[in-house]
């Protein structure tokens, strides 16, 4: 299987980081090995790696190792080849009556099954295969799938191990010397029952060489370094204080409580806490001091390696704020620093600076952002629950630092407040600094800022501008329902869509758009025609939705855009890398990582001809249900954030390139995802869901943001002028394009109490592109514009902000 160049270049520079993104949860020094040699490899993952979600956030790459062929590559013997083979045949089966279940409920529900099986996750089926396997080493190899379209679900083969599963790992870890759990999974599954296990390694789906990591793991070449940025749990220990899952209304009554911030708070004891990570070796922190210049806050330590080998690790940094108008948490992640590779008996200093303002939390009483006067609590440590207190910040007065408005509505309900947190240990006086509220800045929102309109489009005809404010699309149709897979672009095979081509005569081109966030989803292989438009080759289904599809459905949809090659076709080849799932890449803790995989990224748009990337996805963990959590990064908004911003850096620094930060806001469920209403507090909004977002902005400025399918308090947030330009724009400097997630009305359920989103709602409240487009919302804008709903200054508006986007990036690129 011949490799172009880039495609060598990009694996080589991702195999160095891909152990910063695997965490391993529990060590009793068995491991790492010595060298190659028998090993006994059971479990799903072992054959049938999986590299990635589904849906989005796939990538068609060239190839994936998985970890049988790692383990042969690297010299390994492998005594379970029949343990694999009859394994095989139960999955076939089990896929087999999986899919006749979803065509079922499909019937049930009066539904598509494409769209009941899209990202839904086939429970690991159970069996009972002999485990004979020679050899003093053995793996269990658990994986776990999930994609766009479904949720996860608290059964045994999802998020609950399956009795087989159980059975099989505890008897070999009672049978084998040397016996390693490995985690091919997104996100959390429930280890309770086999928690005695002594080595536990969360891999997770590390893209291409996923397989390649895990054998280089087992025999240390590699270090693991990753640590959790979501608290891994019993299911039943996770809170159910919020709703999930309801198909109209989901109701956040946790309120600011998620996550770590609700298990530190109430002192319910996950099994392996948020920033948990081991590593081979062992590292000793200590604090050397807390400095203060003004607002900005610096925390120094020294990490040595105290251990036999080398590693890195990761140093957190949580404030304990006091609680005063405001019901605060036991604890907020403040900042982080990861060390470089540190030799046994190395010391590293390492400074964790952040600024006062930065602890502010949002008053609905004052609508502002304040710092309640008192004494924060500085932790430090490897994890929130491994910290211990380095000293404190006392605040003289309570200090407003930027005053905006309560704008996104009122739930109805009120947030959960649990018991406040007792009182901290006595800290010495000489380990407290003192800061002045007077050295906090104060900032004050700006609304209603005039855009200036551009000549051109101020000159356009009203259709012509409506155009502008849509996705390119084929205007006969034919081409509509490609759209239902993100592949509705015209000039790209595969590509998820562009920008309309309606000024092409003017000499203005279009912005293409690309799938992500583990890479750049397009077809493989594909052919020019006459007119140099791109046309696929091969299927362009995503793996695991053409079974689903009635027959002539599928032939339709692969016949419209695809078709077999020719004699005499020039095929080319579009290969693309598949990086790291977002949660592997954020449990790396290390930002320098992730605008790598940015980089990478930026370098294949460049050679595709692609302008934006659909990605980044910075959606909270706030449910392990959710079944996108593996695209997203955590259960933090400031990991969230920071790492969102290293990858818009990463894909930024290639001239005319562009991240699409998404899905904003509170995409928490992809249960009726195109109707269900988020039902969330401002406080909770601004403090959670909206913060990784606000963080990206201030330190990115990305070229443009993608809204989220549901609604928010009511409205859809695509129509929500206080999120896309009071927010966005207005309170937080944002720059680029707005568009929609890919709006399909086919996809919507029936049940759905709920309108659908619309073009003309969407553009009136400063969204600029509403994606893919079709004839219909071009009827819907134009109709607006007819009865006055919409005006043509707001189509001035959004075009301007496209238009100019395009001649930007355009120009970008010629440079």
């Amino acid at each position: 299987m011949k490799m172009e160049a880039y495609e060598k270049q990009h694996l080589r520079r991702l195999r160095a980081i891909l152990p910063e993104c695997a965490v391993l949860l529990k060590s009793n020094g068995d491991f790492p090995l010595a060298k190659p040699g028998k090993i006994a490899a059971f479990g799903r993952g072992v054959r049938h790696t999986i590299k990635g979600g589904t849906g989005s956030g796939d990538v068609n790459s060239h190839f994936t190792v998985n970890i049988e062929t790692a383990l042969l590559r690297r010299g390994f013997e492998i005594t379970t080849e029949g343990w694999l083979n009859d394994y095989d045949d139960v999955l076939e089966d089990a896929r087999e009556e999986f899919v006749r279940e979803i065509k079922a409920r499909a019937r049930r529900n009066r539904s598509l099954a494409v769209m009941e099986g899209m990202g839904a996750v086939m429970p690991e089926p159970e069996y009972d295969i002999p485990l004979l396997g020679e050899g003093g080493t053995a793996i269990y190899v658990l994986s776990r799938i999930s994609g766009e379209g479904n949720d996860r679900t608290p059964v045994k083969g999802d998020i609950l191990l399956t009795d087989t599963e159980i059975r099989d790992i505890l008897r070999l870890y009672r049978t084998y010397p040397r016996f390693m759990l490995i985690l091919n999974t997104g996100g959390p599954v429930d280890l309770t029952p086999v928690l005695e296990v002594e080595n536990i390694l969360l891999l997770s789906q590390l893209g291409v060489d996923t397989g390649l990591a895990a054998a280089d793991i087992l025999l240390g070449k590699m270090n693991p370094s990753g640590h959790l940025t979501t608290t891994w749990a019993s299911w039943d220990a996770y809170p159910k204080i919020g709703e999930f899952g309801d198909i109209n209304d989901t109701r956040y009554n946790e309120g600011i409580y998620v996550g770590y911030r609700y298990f530190d708070t109430t002192g319910e004891k996950p099994l392996f806490p948020f920033g948990h990570g081991l590593s081979y070796t062992d590292f000793e922190i200590s604090a050397e001091g807390i400095t203060a210049d003004g607002e900005q806050i610096t925390v120094s330590c020294e990490v040595e390696n105290t251990g036999a080998f080398s590693g890195k690790e990761v140093v957190q940094l949580y404030v304990s704020k006091p609680a005063g108008k405001l019901d605060q948490p036991f604890q907020v992640l403040a900042g982080f620093a990861k060390t470089r590779e540190l030799a046994p008996g190395e010391r590293q200093l390492v400074d964790i600076t952040f600024k006062m303002s930065d602890l502010a939390s949002y008053d609905t009483g004052t609508a502002a952002w304040i710092c309640e006067k008192g004494l924060y609590v500085l932790r430090l440590g490897n994890s929130s629950a491994g910290t211990a207190v380095c000293g404190a910040l006392r605040l003289d007065e309570t200090a407003e630092v930027f005053r905006v408005r309560n704008l996104l509505g009122r739930p109805d309900f009120r947030d959960y407040s649990p018991a406040p947190v007792p009182a901290d240990e006595n800290i010495d006086e000489e380990d407290i600094l003192d800061i002045k509220a007077e050295d906090l800045p104060f900032g004050e929102a700006v609304y209603g800022q005039e855009e200036e309109i551009d000549p051109l489009v101020a000159a356009l005809p009203d259709a012509k501008l409506a155009y502008l404010s849509l996705g390119h699309f084929d205007r006969s149709g034919i081409m509509g329902a490609m759209s239902i897979i993100g592949n509705a672009a015209q000039s790209v095979a595969g590509a998820a869509g562009e920008t309309s081509d309606i000024l092409e005569e003017d000499g203005i081109g279009t912005l293409v758009m690309a799938d992500g966030p583990a890479g750049l989803r397009l077809n493989q292989k594909y052919i020019l025609n006459g007119d140099g438009k791109a046309q696929a080759v091969g299927s362009s289904l995503p793996a695991g939705m053409a079974e689903f599809l009635p027959g002539f459905a599928a032939f339709f949809m692969d016949s419209v855009a695809n078709r077999k090659p020719r004699r005499g076709d020039d095929v080319r080849t579009q290969y693309c890398t598949a990086i790291p799932i977002g949660s592997a890449i954020a449990m790396s803790w290390n930002p320098d990582a992730a605008e790598l995989c940015g980089d990478i990224v930026g370098s294949e748009m460049e050679r595709f001809g692609i302008d934006l990337w659909l990605a980044p996805a910075l959606n909270i963990h706030r449910s392990i249900l959710c079944g996108r959590n593996f695209e997203y990064y955590s259960e933090d908004p400031l990991i969230s954030g920071i790492m969102a911003a290293a990858i818009t850096a990463g894909v930024q620094k290639h001239p005319g390139r562009g991240t699409t930060i998404k899905h904003f806001a509170a995409n928490n469920q992809e249960t009726n995802r195109l109707a269900s209403n988020s039902q969330v507090s401002e406080r909770a909004m601004r403090e959670i869901y909206l913060k990784g977002f606000e963080i990206c902005v201030k330190k990115a400025q990305p070229l443009a943001l993608m809204t989220s399918y549901n609604l928010l308090n009511g409205t859809h947030t695509s129509a929500r002028r206080d999120l896309t330009t009071e927010i966005l724009r207005e309170e937080w400097g944002f720059r680029g394009i707005v568009m929609t997630d890919w709006v399909i009305n086919m996809m919507m359920n029936r049940k759905s109490v709920y309108p659908g989103a619309c073009a003309s709602k969407t553009v009136k409240a400063g969204g600029d592109l509403y994606m893919p487009g079709g004839p219909a919302d071009f009827k819907n804008l134009m109709d607006a514009l007819k009865s006055g709903e919409l005006t043509r200054a707001d189509l001035e508006r959004t075009g301007t902000r496209v238009l100019r986007m395009v001649l930007k990036m355009k120009e970008a690129q010629k440079q």
